[in-house]
């Protein structure tokens, strides 16, 4: 068992951040293009390939599917006829924890984990200012439970937190181009900036204008990486749930513009595509909100996370002592429902990864993890709409931890 598992009851899956992790995947990838590179948790290009499979190419195409966990692909395989051709020779990685975008994609982007790059989750405490920062808009919201107008940009620089080199940075660095094709609104975004800068960037909306951008960023006779982004699927998944038949329908749009990516790269190219994590639907009558429930609000400061994966804040006076009496109230509260873990104890068990010193702080004093398909909310600094959401994930459930990797090479069988 991994330390990682220690704090898990059987069935949940922890994070491992080595070479059958999301973490893998990049520097797998620069292992592929035959470019040499060691990240800060000490994952190597090399072994990264050989662990993964995967074989030498001059060129390769990184597809991340935003939320199409491989449980979520495999149950609802019926609508992707190309990946569930590929199924069998597909592997399943493990993601981060949260299972969440801000976590995994700077994971992904840098080969290291959540407690390197600083990115925690979809909001995290700024240790700095007290405000709750969104690691995805990376806007900052000054007094959380006085909301003002709208929340400011989060005055913390991409690169003073997220201080990896990503894997993009090190393969031009190397003289490999890189091409990054994704939406307009993420070109020089903060999270762009911290969890994959380096290389050009492609704006392109549509998803066949993207694999356009794709296709056209690949030119025979050179090394050349190029990664796109598609985010439509979980964007289904959170307002319809990954069973609907919404769902079903973006999953076959994009299957079938992979497949044509495919047809369309030139002969020899390699093509990965993963995810960042997958979904769960939420049992809306298991939800609890802080803002409502006086036994959890006792002592928190601050709630941040996502209704998955909880940070939750104590009042600095309170200091350790206020934190172990919070995180026994929450445990009377969701007895079974929840694991509740102090910060040293889900550090200690590798939940982040290794977790250097100027990120330490901006992790929560509590950390809580949902089992099966409860939510905890916190209703003063959610959205409504956020709160209605039915597709959800950031905890260490199967459906949320395990993601797809599908290599294919173009033209080759």
């Amino acid at each position: 068992m991994s330390a990682a598992a220690d704090l898990l009851p059987a069935g949940m899956v922890a994070p491992t951040y080595g070479t059958d992790s999301l973490a893998a995947v990049l520097p797998g990838a620069a292992g592929a293009l035959g470019v040499d590179l060691t990240t800060a948790t000490g994952l190597t290009s090399a072994e990264c390939a050989a662990a993964l499979g995967l074989p030498a190419a001059e060129q390769v195409v990184v597809v991340l599917c935003d939320g199409l966990g491989h449980l979520n692909l495999a149950e609802r395989a019926g609508h992707a006829p190309f990946l569930r051709s590929l199924l069998p020779g597909t592997r399943s990685l493990t993601t981060t924890f949260p299972s969440t975008t801000a976590a995994a994609v700077s994971t992904f982007g840098t080969g290291t984990a959540p407690g390197r790059s600083g990115m925690l989750g979809y909001t995290q405490r700024n240790p700095a200012t007290g405000g709750l920062a969104n690691m995805v808009s990376w806007t900052e919201q000054p007094d959380p439970y006085r909301p003002v107008p709208g929340p400011g940009t989060l005055p913390v620089p991409a690169h003073e937190l997220q201080r990896e080199p990503t894997v993009f940075e090190r393969l031009v660095a190397a003289d490999v181009p890189v091409t990054s094709v994704g939406p307009a609104r993420f070109a020089g975004s903060g999270m762009t900036l911290a969890a994959l800068r380096g290389g050009a960037y492609v704006p392109a909306e549509s998803l066949e204008g993207r694999v356009d951008g794709v296709v056209r960023a690949l030119r025979p006779g050179g090394p050349a990486l190029v990664y796109m982004y598609w985010g439509d699927v979980d964007k289904t998944g959170h307002h319809h749930g990954w069973q609907s038949w919404q769902w079903g329908d973006e999953l076959e749009a994009f299957d079938r513009e992979l497949a044509r990516l495919v047809r369309s790269v030139p002969a020899g190219t390699l093509v990965l595509l993963t995810a960042d994590h997958g979904q769960v639907e939420v049992d809306r009558a298991a939800r609890l909100d802080v803002a409502a429930t006086p036994a959890l609000a006792e002592g928190v400061a601050l709630v941040g996370g996502e209704p998955r994966a909880l940070h939750l804040y104590v009042d600095g006076a309170d200091g350790l002592d206020g934190a172990v009496a919070v995180a026994d109230r929450w445990r009377d509260v969701l007895g079974d429902g929840a694991v509740v873990a102090l910060r040293d104890e889900a550090t200690a068990a590798g939940w982040l990864g290794p977790v250097t010193d100027h990120v330490r702080p901006w992790v929560g004093d509590v950390l809580v993890a949902p089992r099966e398909r409860l939510t905890v909310v916190d209703s003063r600094t959610q959205t409504p709409a956020s709160l209605e959401l039915l597709g959800v994930h950031g905890s260490f459930t199967a459906l949320e931890m395990t993601v797809p990797l599908v290599a294919v090479q173009a033209g080759r069988s």
